[in-house]
């Protein structure tokens, strides 16, 4: 058997993971976001994420606690729009003006994933450390000041990369996505897929055993 170590903190990432058959151990990755994005000195919301994801796993993947048989992922989202990265807002202040901005709208988003394989050779590990970006175009409702204001005060979108979520509260607030679903929700399922696979892992020697 093989294990999935998530390196992040988001129970949206960990529900989606465990609705896809799977059931990760969690160790939530002690990086510096802005440290990261400084020192690679990346603008591009596909190199912020991709940054952040590879300095999260690596970060993880280097405690003394990482089970023998793992495989350590780590995950970031930013969103694009109108040509700004926007990751989790700073306030309610800043979440209601990206509202007020987004709606009636669309926006690009943005997952890295990185993926370690920590296992070691004579147990079949790779050594494979390789990422990918799931990029996912988000088309947001018309909503009015009065409904920013309640989402807003939910405390919801303040802990969200671009204010909103397609699986909480934020999802009526969602007309539409192209794209992975899943990605918008924090992980790709096909692209973590084909991440394993390059590592000599397949998808179903994933799954959690079953009854």
């Amino acid at each position: 058997m093989t294990s999935l170590l998530l390196a992040s903190a988001s129970p949206a990432r960990l529900a989606t993971l465990r609705s896809a058959g799977l059931d990760p151990q969690v160790i939530v990755s002690g990086v510096d976001e802005p440290a990261v994005v400084a020192h690679y000195g990346v603008t591009d919301a596909e190199d912020v994420c991709l940054v952040l994801a590879k300095a999260k796993a690596e970060d993880v993947a280097g405690h003394d606690d990482v089970p023998d048989d793992a495989l350590v992922l780590g995950c970031d989202s930013v969103l694009a729009f109108e040509g700004e990265v926007l990751g989790k807002p700073t306030d309610a202040a800043d979440a209601k003006t990206r509202w007020q901005a987004m709606r009636g709208r669309s926006g690009v988003l943005h997952t890295g994933h990185w993926l370690i394989d920590t296992r070691d050779s004579t147990d079949g590990g790779s050594g494979a450390t390789l990422g990918g970006v799931a990029s996912v175009t988000v088309h947001f409702a018309d909503v009015s000041d009065a409904e920013i204001d309640a989402y807003v005060a939910t405390g919801e979108p303040l802990v969200v990369a671009g204010a909103f979520t397609l699986d909480g509260l934020g999802g009526a607030f969602v007309r539409g996505v192209e794209g992975d679903p899943h990605a918008v929700v924090g992980v790709s399922l096909p692209l973590l897929r084909d991440l394993a696979r390059e590592a000599g892992v397949l998808w179903t020697d994933l799954w959690a055993p079953r009854g």
